[in-house]
């Protein structure tokens, strides 16, 4: 009986930690090295997701928040326009709310050579 308890639970736990993280990809993707600086970022999650905000930094140095008023709504996939600020690293920090109503949050950064 334990041993079926404790798979429940840890079946429980994984699908909450998969639930949690639904980021699935990005273009740039993460951690990658580009020639120039891309108009947009574009961000595809597992599910749909209403991202609350997004922010930017570039090089450590500065923080500026993405625009995100065109976007309405609870979708998957998101681009969106990003301000240029020549090479270095950029590092997109997001959060929103997930379909479930769980807060989410997450980022990825690449470099512009």
């Amino acid at each position: 009986m334990k041993q079926i308890l404790l798979t429940a639970m840890i079946g429980l736990w994984t699908t909450g930690a998969i639930a949690h993280s639904p980021l699935e990809t990005t273009t740039p993707a993460n951690e990658a090295t580009v020639a120039e600086v891309p108009s947009e970022v574009i961000m595809d999650f597992k599910g749909n997701i209403r991202l609350t905000r997004v922010s930017m930094t570039h090089a450590e140095t500065h923080t500026v928040d993405l625009d995100l008023d065109s976007f309405d709504g609870f979708i998957s996939g998101y681009a969106i326009p990003l301000q240029a600020m020549g090479s270095g690293e950029y590092v997109i920090e997001w959060r929103g709310l997930g379909a479930d109503g769980h807060a989410l949050n997450g980022s990825f950064s690449f470099t512009v050579e």
